[in-house]
């Protein structure tokens, strides 16, 4: 049949004997049309020119002569080509092939082996057709890589009519034709299967790579067994190989998750490290790390290389600033915190402890420009004065947490005009502020009903002041350390009236005795933290502790002298409660004690000095430390 289709058929036979002594008429292809069992046509980009060499002549009148004598389907299933051999049919083939029923053609599949182009469907059986439009194949040669899979026309495979999927083989390698005496050929898909590792090691493969072409982004593979009883050939669609290796080089690129997650994993950063780290990655983290949710909280505590300049900057380029901390930052100054506070209206949180260079005129400019300002931390700054805290109440109503501590300069007056303006104070700390009395501590309780966190350690004040925290019926933490006229009635009755207060810091009171805390044990309901180092108490003490509450979970009696292994063991006996008690430097607790006291009692944590230095060794230990055995000279 085949010869019928092509020019002068039925003398092609008889003119074969004459084809090697008769010139060679210059054209692309021995034959004008198409073969309808095997469509064979040698093109131009095959490599073959006019004037090839004479060994590839011969080649050409060798396969010229072998095709001739082709009779039946079968014969042509055994009839291989090399990739040399494979030619572009796209005219011609299109042209025969639209006689054939477009439901009989099934969708191709393209795999590339040495550069050609090879698409095979997926046979589909259809009742009363016979097999011959699935016995059909086209190879055709591509000149250049393709970004997508071709999928003009229907790709068909060539098989014996007789044969399974299952049993067929691949007749075609790199530079050979391997024929098979009881199977035809088929084409692997390049992407390695499951199913193709189990014969594996029994059938010999080759394998050729070329560049992909847009689908996947990955190196295409062909595995081609030369056995008939190799593993079955399978067969994908096109468009799940693509998405699966779409799926598989988006699944390795951390840039495809959703710009939420990458901006809430980049928020565990600091500045620091978003800067000048997580930045520099890529054009799309840059932009995730100068998104403006990062810049309303700015933490830059501890960069000196933070000045006024960069402070303006930031200022005139996010107005939206909501928290700062510039702690530590040497090189900040009035001025440029008065800029910042100008540009950002809506700043509620300011940190600047440690910066002894800024004065009244930060301050004040943050009190007039920010009114909502809600917490500010400004230890330890000595030129801060009365000044400052006035602007603070004019202004600021909403101020809700301030820490004054180690500002030496601010007095009794300050304190009044900012409790008077500030009547939403929670959380108030004052540390060694030598000109503040028992007026400040008046003026905030009767000023300020809403405290919770009050704190006057080493500050002159005495038990008339803080008598008048017992008004402060939301009072939760209350630090009196270092109060030098502080009495147990006073500190009873607070611990009375106070019904909410969970933490009392007691240190460096040597009024405090036995008979307070006692009281505190028995009157403090929701008193969890008791703070009590060099104190004026004995074993007494932690025995009423164990005995009378049943809150109390931390007890710090640290430096005092007369505890001795009495009162450590009969508070840990009897307390259903305590998880930590602290006992550094009471000397007259053996060593021993303590240790037989950690056996019995795991779920309380003893603090010594060699208990303490034995945790550290053990957190050391589990971090990867070693100690160093060498001999060093």
């Amino acid at each position: 049949m085949g010869h019928l289709l092509s020019k002068n058929g039925h003398r092609l036979k008889k003119r074969t004997h004459k084809l090697h002594h008769r010139k060679k008429k210059k054209r692309n292809c021995f034959l004008r049309l198409p073969c309808m069992l095997c469509f064979i046509v040698h093109g131009s980009s095959t490599g073959l020119e006019d004037d090839s060499d004479n060994h590839l002549e011969a080649a050409v009148s060798k396969l010229a002569e072998r095709y001739a004598t082709l009779a039946s389907p079968e014969d042509c299933s055994k009839f291989p080509l090399s990739p040399r051999e494979l030619a572009a049919w796209e005219g011609q083939g299109r042209s025969l092939l639209s006689a054939v029923p477009t439901k009989l053609i099934p969708q191709p599949v393209l795999f590339r082996k040495a550069g050609v182009s090879v698409t095979v469907p997926i046979p589909v059986p259809v009742p009363g057709c016979t097999n011959d439009y699935t016995e059909m194949v086209c190879k055709r040669k591509c000149s250049e890589v393709q970004r997508c899979t071709p999928c003009k026309q229907p790709r068909c495979t060539f098989a014996a009519p007789d044969v399974g999927l299952e049993d067929r083989g691949v007749g075609v390698s790199g530079g050979e034709a391997t024929s098979h005496s009881e199977s035809g050929h088929c084409h692997l898909p390049l992407c390695p299967l499951p199913s193709s590792s189990a014969s594996s090691s029994s059938a010999s493969s080759s394998s050729s790579s070329s560049p992909t072409d847009g689908c996947g982004g990955a190196e295409l593979r062909a595995d081609l067994p030369h056995s008939s009883g190799s593993s079955p050939c399978c067969f994908h669609h096109p468009n799940d190989d693509c998405q699966g290796r779409s799926a598989d080089s988006d699944h390795l690129s951390i840039n495809h998750l959703p710009s939420s997650i990458l901006l809430k994993v980049l928020s565990h950063l600091t500045v620091k490290e978003r800067c000048l780290c997580a930045s520099l990655v890529c054009k799309y983290w840059r932009d995730l790390c100068l998104d403006f949710q990062f810049w309303k909280q700015i933490d830059l505590s501890g960069l000196q290389q933070v000045n006024d300049d960069l402070l303006v900057k930031i200022a005139s380029r996010r107005q939206n600033i909501t928290e700062i901390n510039i702690s530590d930052c040497r090189g900040v100054h009035d001025h440029g915190v008065s800029s910042l506070a100008s540009h950002c209206p809506s700043l509620q949180k300011y940190t600047a402890y440690r910066c002894k260079q800024l004065g009244d005129a930060s301050l004040s400019a943050l009190g007039t420009h920010c009114p909502l300002l809600v917490k500010v931390h400004v230890g330890n700054q000595d030129k801060l004065t009365d000044e400052a805290l006035k602007k603070l109440g004019e202004h600021c109503s909403e101020l809700k947490d301030i820490h004054l501590g180690q500002c030496y300069s601010i007095t009794d007056e300050g304190m009044v005009a900012l409790s008077k303006g500030c009547r939403k104070l929670q959380r108030l700390y004052l540390q060694e502020n030598k000109l503040v009395t028992d007026r400040s501590v008046r003026a905030v309780a009767e000023n300020c009903p809403e405290l919770q966190f009050v704190g006057f350690m080493g500050c002159p004040v005495t038990s008339q002041g803080v008598i008048h925290l017992t008004a402060l019926r939301n009072l939760n933490v209350l630090d009196l350390r270092h109060i030098s006229e502080l009495n147990n009635e006073t500190v009873m009755e607070v611990v009375r009236k106070c019904r909410n207060l969970s933490s009392l810091n007691l240190c460096l009171n040597w009024s405090i005795d036995d008979r307070c805390v006692e009281i505190i044990a028995k009157e403090g309901r929701s008193l969890k933290e008791l703070y009590l180092v060099s104190c004026k108490i004995t074993d007494h003490a932690l025995i009423a502790i164990g005995q009378y509450s049943s809150t109390i979970e931390t007890v710090d009696a640290g430096w005092c002298k007369d505890i001795t292994d009495q009162g450590a063991t009969q508070i840990a006996q009897s307390s259903k409660s305590l998880r930590y008690l602290g006992l550094m430097r009471c000397d007259k607790v053996n060593e021993e004690t303590v240790e037989r006291l950690v056996v019995q009692y795991p779920h309380i944590v003893f603090s010594t000095v060699m208990q303490d230095c034995k945790r550290t060794l053990e957190r050391a230990y589990q971090m990867g430390w070693s100690p160093n055995t060498s001999n060093t000279s």
